[in-house]
């Protein structure tokens, strides 16, 4: 075999080996999390949990979902992910192309004020008094209203929007097409790979938002977040755990033995429950990624 016929070898050799360890190091966080949640807590105190729970038990998710109130969280976080995420990606993509168009005057200007937004904020204070004067405090469209349209998305959206050809919009335009017909029939569909990939972020940021539930719902336990009532178990553990011996207020037999809740083991499944939803999503987006810009259209 000549050099030329081992170079190839040696080449799948060692990016095999580099994409394993990759992949190792990646997943291991990740599985490290599963055996702890899935290991007894007052075992996982004494360390050394790697990729397999040493002695098993399902306690800690039991105290998870012991609360009735974490079903319905459950299912307000679903709804103003969905909602939040197809309203931002809708108004902000349409926002984008309205100020992508170079023959509207006020392009410039609007877009300078978008971006001070970016850097500058009134500060917590003013924020609460103006959702307070908007009615929206104790609503559920709080969680949805401040964050349907977003500056730096509308930038990366528009930035794209750019790159389509114009001959495309000025086709449409001679064939009679109006301005929102055009972006409802070529923009918005050729625009699919950017807005996956923004979608994907917007409900990641919606999904794991605590802070606003605390701040603007917290007296109607009905309108709760999973990320916050998932927030309250730890804090409630961790502090009722001066102690790491003794169980959250929770204690189940098991076998004859007591099988204890600790805030390592909570956190754990605390950390499976909150990221699993999210990441069934994932494969679903993955795909428009890497697809092409203009397959099908016209080419400059």
């Amino acid at each position: 075999m000549g050099s030329n016929g081992i170079e190839p070898v040696l080449f799948n050799t060692f990016n095999t080996i580099f994409m394993i360890i990759l992949v190792t190091v990646t997943l291991y966080p990740f599985l490290n999390t599963i055996a702890v949640s899935l290991n007894a807590g007052n075992d996982t105190i004494r360390g050394g949990i790697y990729l397999w729970p040493r002695q098993w038990t399902t306690q800690n998710y039991k105290a998870v979902f012991a609360s009735g109130t974490i079903y319905n969280a459950f299912w307000i976080s679903v709804a103003r992910t969905v909602i939040s995420t197809l309203l931002n990606i809708f108004l902000t993509t349409m926002l984008a192309y309205t100020l992508s168009r170079k023959e509207y005057v006020f392009r410039k200007s609007i877009t300078v004020i978008f971006v001070l937004t970016m850097y500058f904020s009134a500060g917590l204070i003013p924020g609460y008094f103006l959702i307070k004067q908007l009615h929206l405090l104790n609503t559920f469209w709080v969680y949805v209203i401040p964050s349907m349209i977003s500056a730096f998305n509308m930038i990366v959206i528009r930035t794209y929007i750019g790159t389509l050809p114009e001959s495309l919009i000025e086709s449409a335009k001679i064939d009679g097409a109006g301005d929102f017909k055009i972006f409802m029939r070529i923009i918005f569909p050729l625009c699919k790979p950017v807005l996956a990939t923004i979608a994907l972020f917007v409900a990641v940021g919606a999904w794991n938002s605590w802070f606003d539930a605390f701040l603007y719902t917290s007296s109607r336990q009905e309108l709760s977040t999973l990320q916050y009532e998932l927030m309250k178990l730890l804090s409630s553990t961790m502090n009722s755990n001066s102690n790491p011996n003794v169980a959250a207020g929770i204690g189940m037999k098991e076998n004859s033995a007591l099988s204890m809740v600790t805030p390592i083991s909570i956190r754990a499944a605390v950390t499976i429950v909150a990221s699993v939803p999210i990441l069934c999503v994932y494969p679903f987006l993955q795909k428009y990624f890497v697809v092409g810009l203009n397959v099908g259209s016209v080419k400059e």
